[in-house]
């Protein structure tokens, strides 16, 4: 009778823990509306990555991070001297927000200055014009610069130590899917192409309606 006992009991354990197992996926699943969308995988999550800003737009606003993200938006950040990559880039998420556009979703590209001695507002609003008429240009002060470039884990050094006009900036090249109330969710590099972007974003806006 003991041993039926025992045995009944691990059978209803093992059942309980299977359920149990079986409750908690459903439950990751449900709260990770995002997971058939998702490309990249950072440590801790993208929700890690982000912080709020008040930065200065190419209007010489000063403008927080409420009103840049107010829609779907891809942040990227470089400098409007580059001589290839960042109007590469820039033109690449341009060609996406307008591929999203014939599709009626409407996403703001938005350029962060990472250049900000260079990078003037009326500088950074006939460089990002050239590129989409909606693209967003901002810079800030040095500090406020790199508080945003240590919310968004990206690396970025000026090569001006001797010369303070003529310099090259290294720094990263990804962009970041940021949406509003959900934050930072994805990121992309620069081998994804205009079409890849724009069926990925597309995804992650459908799902976060």
């Amino acid at each position: 009778m003991a041993d039926r006992r025992l045995i009944l009991g691990g059978v209803l354990a093992t059942a309980l823990v299977l359920v149990g197992g079986a409750f908690v996926m459903q439950r990751s699943a449900q709260a990770d509306v995002f997971a058939g969308c998702r490309q990249g995988v950072v440590a801790g999550g993208t929700g890690a990555l982000g912080t709020s800003f008040t930065l200065t737009d190419e209007n010489d606003q000063r403008v927080t991070d409420a009103e840049v993200f107010a829609k779907p938006s891809l942040l990227y950040a470089g400098y409007t001297y580059c001589p290839d990559v960042c109007p590469l880039d820039g033109a690449r998420n341009a060609e996406a927000v307008t591929q999203l556009e014939e599709r009626g979703i409407d996403v703001t590209p938005v350029f962060l200055s990472v250049d900000p001695r260079r990078d003037t507002p009326e500088q950074l609003r006939d460089w990002t014009d050239g590129l989409h008429p909606r693209m967003l240009g901002l810079t800030g002060s040095p500090e406020e610069i790199a508080e945003v470039a240590k919310g968004w884990r990206f690396y970025y050094k000026l090569n001006d130590a001797e010369d303070q006009q003529d310099y090259l900036v290294d720094h990263m090249t990804t962009t970041y899917l940021v949406l509003p109330e959900h934050g930072t969710v994805d990121f992309f590099g620069r081998e994804v192409t205009p079409e890849q972007m724009a069926d990925t974003v597309a995804c992650y806006v459908d799902a976060a309606n």
